[in-house]
């Protein structure tokens, strides 16, 4: 009897240790924190030039977290310095992640590590092991602060000349952290539509969030191993379908939109056409700038941008979205299959089962997510249903780009953004985590095949 006491005694202890110890769940509640205490800021009378609303507050606060740059108050002209310093270093603690900054807080007090922060980092940094998300908290920091800083020369030498040495370094450190954390917040209320024809700003953001969305680990190995043969399945994976993507987009967008007066047909010469496609073909997956009239184009290039929105970037990087590796993980198992191939291979390696089964359990529960979104939106908001759809993806994907809708979403609407946002961002796999609780089974029933399509 007292054994069995016992027993009951340590399986509750060993259940609310797990309780604490489930990484997401740390995860959710450190950018729950985060938004709480932005959004209190931003109410703060200094912070706006006019008071805003609690909602107003939150919903800014959320999509600073969250990276993703829908706003319901205009960033520029609505809010003062300090508003836009907190603003920015939202984006500058929920572009990087948490645990980095918890990581590295801890060490440079000299403490060591709980398991709980650990295990907390290794779902953050989506590690095989421990150590090593320990290291990758150093090494991010580090990444940061040397692309931020590349990204504030470039912009600056651009911005300075304009508006002089303070509000060129301003606007070249607001635009270097918005970009590379893929969170699209601009000072201007049609963000960085009036640069659409300079090649300096419009090449130096998109490289910026170009760099971001690829992630600490792939530039890394790029720069160590500098051969593409050389590097991991991974990066080359991430490399080769960023740049496949990046290119259709851009020449899928020059088609759609090159006689379309409201956006490239506005521009006389092929140059400022392809650079405007350019920038336009690359924000989608995740960065939320723009150079033209989002709302002006065609609606086949606005479905263009729904699946480059919902794909994303790459996992450990600034941007959400299902991400690429999950889509091109995808595609290879479908044609696998097509070619009666039950083995899914990539750059000649074997995909595991496991990345196949989180790619499908990823895609349908953000599918699931995005539909219940969508759904919800169209009863609470009366616009266009491409417009919402095109809302609810961008929130999703964590993009920023939006067709209008934002701005009359009301109190309802903007709780269902907030929501898709945060969820986008945290992913659906992590809520999925928590929601459902894993457990291993050595339980094996006989096979039997469904009828399929």
């Amino acid at each position: 009897m007292r054994s069995s006491v016992l027993s009951l005694i340590r399986a509750g202890r060993d259940t609310r240790r797990r309780h604490r110890l489930n990484p997401p769940k740390l995860l959710i509640e450190g950018f729950l924190a985060l938004i709480v205490i932005g959004a209190c800021a931003l109410k703060l009378p200094f912070a706006t030039v006019l008071p805003i609303s609690w909602m107003e507050a939150f919903f800014t606060a959320t999509s600073a977290v969250t990276v993703t740059g829908l706003v319901v108050v205009d960033t520029g002209s609505q809010f003062t310095l300090f508003g836009q310093v907190v603003i920015l270093t939202l984006i500058q603690l929920g572009g990087l992640g948490l645990m980095t900054f918890a990581v590295l807080t801890a060490l440079a007090l000299g403490f060591r590590l709980s398991l709980s922060h650990q295990l907390a980092a290794k779902e953050a940094f989506n590690q095989v092991t421990l150590g090593t998300a320990v290291h990758a908290g150093r090494s991010i920091a580090l990444f940061a602060v040397l692309m931020e800083g590349l990204g504030l020369i470039l912009l600056a030498i651009f911005f300075v000349p304009e508006l002089g040495w303070g509000q060129g370094l301003y606007h070249a450190l607001f635009y270097t952290i918005s970009a590379f954390n893929n969170a699209g917040f601009a000072l201007s209320s049609d963000s960085l539509s009036a640069y659409v024809t300079s090649p300096g700003i419009s090449l130096s953001v998109t490289f910026l969030f170009i760099i971001g969305g690829l992630g600490y680990l792939v530039v890394i190995e790029v720069f160590e191993k500098r051969r593409f043969s050389a590097l991991s399945v991974y990066a080359r994976l991430i490399l080769a379908s960023t740049l496949i993507l990046n290119l259709l987009a851009t020449l899928i967008f020059l088609l759609l939109e090159y006689d379309n007066p409201a956006t490239l047909g506005a521009f006389e010469d092929f140059f400022s056409k392809l650079l405007a496609a350019w920038f336009q073909g690359t924000t989608p997956r995740t960065a939320g700038f723009n150079t033209i009239d989002i709302a002006s184009i065609s609606a086949g290039t606005s479905v263009l941008f729904l699946l480059l929105m919902f794909i994303g970037g790459a996992p450990n990087s600034t941007s959400s979205g299902i991400k690429i590796s999950t889509f091109v993980i995808l595609l290879a198992a479908t044609r696998s299959f097509l070619r009666g191939n039950l083995d899914i291979t990539l750059f000649r390696r074997s995909i595991s089962r496991e990345s196949l089964l989180k790619a499908l359990a990823v895609t349908t529960l953000a599918m699931a997510i995005v539909f219940l979104a969508v759904m919800g939106l169209s009863i609470l908001v009366k616009d266009d249903f491409l417009n919402i759809a095109f809302e609810v993806v961008s929130a999703f994907g964590t993009v920023g780009l939006s067709r209008g809708t934002t701005e009359h979403l009301g109190a309802a609407g903007q709780l269902v953004i907030m929501a898709t946002m945060l969820i986008g961002r945290v992913g659906p796999l992590t809520l999925g985590y928590i929601l459902t609780v894993r457990r291993k089974t050595t339980v094996r029933y006989a096979r039997t095949e469904l009828p399929v399509g």
